[in-house]
C-alpha cells in the first residue's frame, strides 16, 4: 500500500513533544508534510530559543517515520518562530551568519567557519563533504539571469573535460535540475544515505526529486537550511575509489541564509558569478560577489549570460541587454572574466526539453562557450589549490 500523510502522522503521534509532554501531533508541531512514493519530507515547529536544544527531537521523529514499511528516505527539518514583537531573526537549528540587509549595519562576518557577533555559538567549524574534492558555487545576485542553465551546462562541460562531476540543486523553493536534466526519477536510499541520480554522466541531487513539481515548499529559512544540509551531507556523492573532482552547487538567487550557510559550513573552493550585461543585473551581481568576498570565498570569475541575441533565422546579432557589462565589471572588481554566452533560442529550447546544449549539440558554438568557461574554472581552481579549499588535481 502507498504511504500516506496519515501514516506519517500516526508515527509522529507516538513521539513525545518537548519536555516529554504530549506528542508532536496533538501539540500541533508537525507541518509541511510531503509524501512522494517512499520519500517523506516534514517539518517540526519548535520555540525559537530552543531550536538547537531540540535537535535530538528532530532526529527521533525522523527515525520514527523511517520505520514505516516501504519508506526509502525521510527528511525532517526544524523550523522556529521568534516571539511576537521580539524583533529577533528566526534562528536556524545550527547558527549561521545573519543575512545581509537584515540590519542597518551588519557586523563583520569574518572568515568562513568562524562565528560572528550575535551568533552566540562561537566558531562554526567547516566540514568537508565526504569524497568530494572541490565544491564550486554558481551564484547570482538576482533571479532571471540564467544561473541554473549556466550551472548545468558548466557541470556538463567540466565532465566533458574528463572530470568526475556532481551538481547539487540548492534552490529549495524553485528546483530546476529535474527539468533541465530531463529526469523525474526518485533517488534510492542506502541506509540513511541517498544515492544521487545520474544524468548524462553527471551525478545530481535536488529537492525536486523528492516532491512533485507543482508542490510549493512553504518553508521558513531554518527549514531550508536544514534540508539543504541534508541534501549536501546525506548523499553518496562519491566513493573512496572514485571521489567527485568537483561538486557544482546551483545556488538560489540573492545573498541570504542558503548562500551564507554554504560559505560557512563547507570549504568552498570558489564561486562563479552569473550576470546579464545590463546595469540593474550587474548591481545585484556585485552584491553577490562582495558577499563571497566577505567570507573569504575565492571568486573564480564572472560569466556574462544573454550577452548578445542571435536571430536563429538570419544570424543577426542584437545587444538586447547591452554588451560587455560583465567583462567591464570583472575588470573593475579585479576578478577573472570567464566568458560570454549568447541569448539564443536553442539554449532555451534544449534546456526546457531536458537536453542541455552541452548534450544536444556538444560540438556547436554554444557548447564551445561553456567549454571555455569550464576551462577557465579549472585554471582558477588549480591556481587556488594550496591557498584555500581542499586539494584537487587536474590531469
Amino acid at each position: 500500500m502507498p504511504i500516506t500523510e496519515q501514516d506519517v502522522l500516526d508515527r509522529l503521534s507516538k513521539v513525545r513533544g518537548p519536555d516529554r509532554e504530549g506528542d508532536l501531533v496533538s501539540l500541533g508541531l508537525v507541518g509541511g508534510i510531503s509524501v512522494t512514493g517512499g520519500q517523506v519530507v516534514f517539518s517540526i515547529n519548535v520555540p525559537a530559543e530552543r531550536a538547537q536544544e531540540l535537535e535530538p527531537l528532530r532526529a527521533a521523529a525522523q527515525q520514527s517515520v523511517e520505520r514505516i514499511e516501504g519508506i526509502e528516505k525521510v527528511i525532517a527539518v526544524l523550523t522556529a518562530e521568534a516571539a511576537p514583537g521580539s524583533g529577533q531573526n528566526t534562528p536556524p537549528p545550527k547558527p549561521v551568519h545573519p543575512g545581509p540587509g537584515r540590519a542597518a549595519a551588519p557586523p563583520p562576518m569574518g572568515r568562513p567557519g568562524q562565528g560572528g557577533p550575535g551568533q552566540g555559538g562561537g566558531p562554526q567549524p567547516q566540514r568537508e563533504v565526504e569524497h568530494v574534492e572541490a565544491i564550486v558555487a554558481v551564484a547570482s545576485g538576482k533571479g532571471g539571469v540564467g544561473k541554473s542553465t549556466t550551472s548545468v551546462n558548466l557541470a556538463l562541460a567540466l565532465a566533458a573535460e574528463g572530470l568526475n562531476i556532481g551538481i547539487l540543486d540548492a534552490d529549495i523553493y524553485g528546483p530546476s535540475m529535474p527539468r533541465l536534466l530531463g529526469t523525474s526519477d526518485r533517488p534510492q536510499a542506502r541506509g540513511r544515505t541517498l544515492e544521487p541520480l545520474s544524468a548524462y554522466g553527471v551525478k545530481v541531487m535536488s529537492m525536486g526529486f523528492l516532491v512533485e513539481e507543482d508542490t510549493p515548499m512553504i518553508w521558513r529559512g531554518p527549514m531550508v537550511i536544514s534540508a539543504l544540509t541534508q541534501l549536501l551531507r546525506e548523499v553518496a556523492w562519491g566513493t573512496s575509489d572514485a571521489p567527485l573532482d568537483v561538486l557544482v552547487v546551483d545556488m538560489p538567487p540573492g545573498t541570504g541564509d542558503a548562500q551564507l550557510t554554504m560559505a560557512q559550513q563547507v570549504p568552498l573552493a570558489g564561486a562563479v558569478i552569473v550576470s546579464t550585461p545590463q546595469d540593474i543585473a550587474l548591481i545585484d551581481a556585485r552584491k553577490g560577489l562582495n558577499m563571497f568576498r566577505r567570507v573569504d570565498v575565492p571568486i573564480l570569475g564572472i560569466v556574462e549570460n544573454m550577452s548578445v541575441h542571435i536571430c536563429p533565422k538570419c544570424g543577426h546579432e542584437e545587444h538586447i541587454f547591452g554588451h560587455g557589462g560583465a567583462r567591464e565589471e570583472a575588470s573593475r572588481m579585479g576578478v577573472p572574466f570567464l566568458g560570454e554566452v549568447p541569448l539564443h533560442v536553442d539554449i532555451r529550447r534544449q534546456s526546457d526539453a531536458g537536453t542541455p546544449v552541452m548534450v544536444s549539440a556538444p560540438d556547436g558554438p554554444h557548447a564551445e562557450a561553456y567549454r571555455a568557461i569550464a576551462r577557465g574554472v579549472i585554471e582558477r581552481l588549480a591556481a587556488e589549490k594550496g591557498e584555500t579549499g581542499p586539494s584537487i588535481v587536474f590531469e
